[in-house]
């Protein structure tokens, strides 16, 4: 089974011959998974990291060791790093990077439910933060959601 904002944002690729990569914390690949999809994906997912682990963000994806360690992994520029990781790593048109807090315990000070996607692409780079409620399952499902929405809207692919 395909999820609607995935078929609509593998469409919207193919028809602007565009590829998009993703850098993925909290949702460990479920936004590649969620592409992948879809068939005829492959012509457009160049690919995704799975950086977990703190120390993955910098050493896969180049987030910067100084940000990490000043503000630690759930932070709007971490996402807006990952994102540009992505996309420069897997030469992609967009990359997409999502950190945040999928629960139920806080990390770092940080309530469950915060995430923050990253957008990286010709129009340059951007940061939304989002505030979920639910539990792990709800909160990386919401943040796929959400990732794929956020690149949907600068495809201009109108909702609906």
């Amino acid at each position: 089974m395909t999820f609607p904002p995935a078929e609509d944002v593998v469409r919207a690729l193919r028809e602007r011959g565009e590829t998009v990569a993703t850098a993925e914390s909290l949702t460990a690949g479920l936004v590649t998974a969620t592409l992948t999809a879809v068939p005829g994906s492959s012509a457009v997912v160049r690919g995704g990291l799975v950086v977990y682990a703190t120390d993955l963000k910098h050493a896969l994806a180049g987030v910067s060791a100084d940000l990490l360690a000043e503000h630690g992994a759930v932070h709007p520029e971490v996402a807006r790093q990952l994102a540009t990781g992505a996309r420069e790593r897997c030469g992609a048109t967009w990359g997409l990077g999502l950190t945040g807090v999928a629960g139920p315990d806080p990390q770092d000070g940080v309530p469950a439910g915060t995430v923050h996607i990253g957008l990286s692409g010709p129009p340059g780079s951007f940061v939304r933060m989002l505030t979920l409620g639910g539990d792990r399952h709800e909160i990386r499902t919401a943040s796929t959601t959400g990732a794929l929405d956020l690149l949907r809207g600068y495809l201009e692919i109108p909702v609906g």
